[in-house]
């Protein structure tokens, strides 16, 4: 974000057991198209959810199926910024803050 301030992605989870019995973790994070900004970068990108809405996507509100669907649009380029990171960050394996260190003030 330009502003600096943390942000969210919109994602499921679930807990459950596999054939053998043992408790499984899932995850993912939902995708929408790009925005202006991300679309020279990828043709997709993750749902961000704003602030005022974190209660809604955690269910902590209640809310019809169109209204959270409505969130899963391309957040406003205009309050996001990007630029250019290592190749480091296309492997799990790799870990650091160094991974999203801007390369043009290196």
């Amino acid at each position: 974000m330009k502003s600096g301030a943390p942000f969210a992605f919109a994602g499921l989870w679930e807990n459950w057991k596999d054939p053998a019995g043992n408790w499984i973790r899932t995850f993912t994070i939902i995708t929408t198209e790009p925005n202006e900004l991300m679309r020279p970068i990828h043709n997709r990108m993750p749902v961000i959810i704003a602030p005022e809405n974190y209660a809604h996507w955690l269910g902590e509100r209640d809310v019809s199926p169109d209204f959270l669907l409505g969130m899963c649009a391309p957040y406003l380029a205009e309050e996001m910024t990007a630029y250019p990171v290592s190749t480091r960050v296309n492997s799990p394996k790799s870990e650091g803050p160094e991974l999203i260190q801007n390369l043009a003030e290196l």
